[in-house]
């Protein structure tokens, strides 16, 4: 079903979408300015919420340079929300005067990493840039040593500050951040999230998901990594734990992989006989981003950041065009992203979900060509789909006799 369009799928399985109950909150004061939406669908209740720091008090009117930014959180089946999103605006009152700042957070095992992080990346990023000085020379090779600086010192402050908390946090969080200014785009990437850029309506995959399996190149990098720091993987996770291989905190594959090894073996996890066996000559989570650089040229639409409770679900280039129809219709930026949001619950998605959509402001939606769907040949490729898995099915039926 992930390879049919969400309309099919629709079709298909007749599944009523439900309707969206908005509820608006506006909070500001001289300083900040923060959009505060609640929404809910029948039955689940839900959050929604972006936060703009030095930023106009709608997020869809701009914040200069043309740019308009939505944003969404939603949460999905899960007992708690740990996702997070900040928008930093451009404005002569912030560090990077012609520049903003975006991220995503995805929370595990607690709130506390990403709370820690919403507030510290972004500081640490402005410092190793030199105040945005790196950003306006455009020095390529000094922007991505000053990133991958402001990752790791975020994670060394992030790990002494859960050691400080005195608790047993063992929280941790992932990072989707970019840098948006002078048709440049620099995206540093820890995790699962993604970002994705459409131009002229085709999505372009800007990053790679940071997991310790599956057979594409970075996973296969991420588990021979793993293993040589002397960790190991167990059904997709990495001591049979985690399903992230880079992410900031998660003190127990980092500074506490002793401490995790003598609490696994007091669970009944692990013998004393396996332990007595590993040896650690690394960590086995790392906070080192992937620093990708993009030159926004006349057919960049917008750039969209997710958490991986949006891709798990929905294909990029659906993504896409539903944004693009989404704004076609209305020009709403905000409206468009909360409507993805519920589109991936729509679709099943088990996790929270947070997306952050920057509206380039260089095309005009009211005006743009509607691309009619082939809805016949969606229908062939689903009953041509079904045709192979019932002749698959057959065939080893047949065989078995």
């Amino acid at each position: 079903m992930a390879l049919w369009s969400p309309r099919l799928q629709r079709f298909l399985l007749n599944n009523n979408v439900s309707k969206i109950d908005l509820k608006k909150t506006n909070s500001c004061n001289s300083n900040n300015h923060i959009i505060m939406r609640k929404w809910s669908r029948e039955g689940s209740p839900r959050c929604c919420s972006a936060i703009a720091i030095d930023a106009p008090s709608s997020l869809s009117d701009g914040l200069g340079s043309g740019i308009r930014w939505g944003s969404a959180k939603l949460q999905g089946a899960r007992e708690e929300m740990e996702d997070d999103a900040v928008i930093v605006g451009s404005s002569p009152h912030n560090e990077l005067d012609g520049f903003f700042f975006a991220a995503v957070f995805d929370g595990h095992a607690g709130f506390s990493s990403v709370k820690f992080l919403r507030e510290e990346l972004y500081k640490e990023c402005v410092k190793a840039l030199q105040g945005g000085l790196l950003l306006s020379k455009k020095d390529t090779i000094g922007i991505e040593k000053a990133l991958q600086e402001a990752f790791q010192n975020a994670d060394a402050k992030l790990l002494n500050w859960l050691e400080m908390n005195g608790e047993d946090d063992e929280s941790g969080a992932t990072a989707t951040t970019m840098f948006l200014g002078n048709n440049m785009l620099f995206i540093s990437h820890v995790g699962d999230s993604c970002a994705v850029l459409s131009q002229s309506g085709k999505a372009q995959e800007l990053t790679n998901s940071h997991r310790p399996y599956g057979r594409n190149k970075v996973s296969l990098q991420e588990i021979k990594r793993i293993r040589e720091a002397g960790g190991w993987i167990s059904d997709g996770r990495i001591c049979g734990d985690i399903s992230v291989s880079r992410a900031f905190g998660d003190m127990r594959f980092k500074t506490k992989k002793k401490e995790m090894l003598e609490k696994g073996v007091a669970e009944g996890r692990w013998s004393e006989k396996f332990v007595s066996r590993i040896r650690f000559f690394g960590d086995l989570v790392i906070a080192t981003p992937d620093i990708y650089q993009v030159t926004l040229g006349p057919e960049a639409e917008f750039v969209l950041l997710a958490t991986d409770g949006l891709w798990d679900y929905i294909k990029s280039s659906d993504a896409v065009n539903f944004v693009r129809d989404q704004l076609r219709e209305h020009g709403d930026v905000q409206a468009a992203s909360e409507a993805l949001a519920q589109m991936a619950l729509d679709q099943y998605s088990q996790d929270n979900v947070t997306i952050v959509i920057a509206d380039l402001g260089r095309t005009d939606w009211e005006n743009l060509p509607i691309q009619k769907q082939n809805f016949v040949y969606e229908m062939i490729q689903a009953f041509a789909t079904i045709g192979i898995v019932s002749f698959g099915i057959w065939m080893s039926s047949t065989a078995s006799f």
